[in-house]
């Protein structure tokens, strides 16, 4: 089977640092941090007192008052974010009906989501104990499972394709853009709306990943989330939401859809080593560039940027660091690396869409944006990381990758058309 060309025609986003592309990509560039005290709970009794929590977001601008009450707020994000980007891909009408000719029988949706609706599950349990665990919502299932963000979205525009959800932790956002790409490239879907989103900053989940020692204790929003830093000492957790529209080239030709990139090249592997650390060796990190890379049929000498995982944990980052040397050996030097989770935090399983989006808008509008608040570079960590300040560059190809609890790895390669 020929291989097709698979671009970019759609994207859509909500996280700390913006409710729109345009609104989040502008302070992305300028090296504007999301990240504030926690308000979604009381922290008084909490050593975490920070998140990268989405701010202002109304989700009656996208929803019925009634449908908004029979979503979690990770749902909630995605309806948000597919609307912003079928509607930038000239998909839908007004009232979210597909518009022109397009067979919605070919268009699939792959939502990651990492852990689901939290807080539901934390609201009916209280529910639950105090009267009675009969008298939970009989919309608590569907509102807490973890692929409702794919199910609501697919309903809501009529995607009658393939609709799926990989629950493979901060991996997942990226393995739903590669493979969906895969989809697409193969034949077997025309379009797909791809990404991931995640909203599960609760007591619960903070507690959680604090007593593993995840998190920073950090109370300043401009040296919390650090990644390649000497100081660093954790990620900080945010939530959001980014999806793509991906879509095959003759198809996006034939409606005159406006093409923003191109995705050449998708890696997804395990490292097979532990449920929460990365292996230490780098192989299957390193090995995941190579395979995005092969993938695209390009040499490792032809990436220009790497959108890192990037998430400011000690291991994370220089794990990351040898990863890039091993796969990119001395060209590992002369591309620039930036992470974006200094400003937006880690979104979980909707930081590799988020980080899609980031990457598309870097290759289309020609700036790299900064690692917001590295001061100063751990030895260990020793590339260029586009400290403080994004620079102008014209990035003909670039990689996104994400590393996930249980060994997953992902990594989409995009390029100018």
């Amino acid at each position: 089977m020929d291989r097709r060309r698979v671009v970019v025609t759609g994207l859509g986003t909500v996280n700390p640092c913006g409710l729109s592309v345009r609104e989040s990509f502008d302070n992305i560039k300028a090296g504007r941090v999301g990240i504030a005290p926690i308000s979604a709970f009381q922290i008084e009794d909490f050593s975490i007192k920070l998140a990268g929590q989405v701010k202002g977001f109304d989700p009656l601008k996208y929803m019925a008052k009634k449908d908004s009450r029979h979503m979690d707020r990770f749902t909630q994000f995605a309806i948000a974010a597919a609307t912003e980007a079928l509607t930038e891909a000239g998909l839908v009408s007004e009232d979210g009906k597909l518009i022109g000719e397009v067979n919605a029988k070919r268009f699939g949706t792959d939502i990651s989501c990492g852990i689901g609706g939290l807080p539901t599950i934390e609201d009916q349990h209280i529910r639950g104990m105090e009267k009675g665990f009969e008298r939970v919502s009989p919309f608590f299932i569907p509102m807490s499972i973890s692929n409702m963000a794919a199910g609501q979205t697919a309903i809501r525009f009529g995607l009658k394709g393939m609709a799926t959800c990989p629950v493979t932790a901060c991996a997942g956002g990226t393995n739903a853009i590669g493979d969906s790409f895969h989809m697409i490239r193969d034949g077997y879907q025309d379009l797909m709306l791809a990404g991931g989103t995640e909203s599960c900053i609760t007591p619960l989940a903070v507690g959680g990943f604090s007593n593993m020692g995840a998190l920073t204790k950090s109370d300043d929003p401009s040296h919390a989330s650090t990644p390649f830093d000497v100081n660093r000492s954790g990620f900080v957790i945010g939530e959001g939401c980014g999806l793509i529209v991906l879509e095959e080239y003759e198809h996006a030709k034939r409606r005159g859809a406006h093409i923003i990139c191109e995705i050449k090249g998708y890696g997804a592997n395990c490292d097979a080593y532990h449920i929460t650390s990365p292996d230490p060796s780098a192989e299957g990190a390193s090995d995941v560039f190579t395979l995005a890379v092969n993938d695209a049929g390009m040499k490792t000498d032809d990436i220009d940027y790497i959108n890192a995982h990037g998430t400011s944990t000690h291991i994370n980052d220089a794990v990351e660091t040898k990863a890039i040397h091993m796969a990119f050996g001395d060209h590992a030097k002369d591309m620039k690396i930036s992470s974006t989770k200094s400003m937006t935090g880690h979104l979980l399983g909707g930081a590799g869409g988020v980080e899609a989006v980031f990457l598309a808008k870097t290759i289309e509008e020609g700036f790299i944006p900064p690692t917001a608040n590295l001061r100063e570079a751990d030895p260990e960590c020793d590339l260029d990381y586009v400290p403080c300040r994004g620079v102008e560059a014209d990035v003909k190809a670039g990689i996104s990758d994400s590393l996930g609890f249980g060994g997953h790895n992902a990594a989409i390669l995009m390029t100018k058309i």
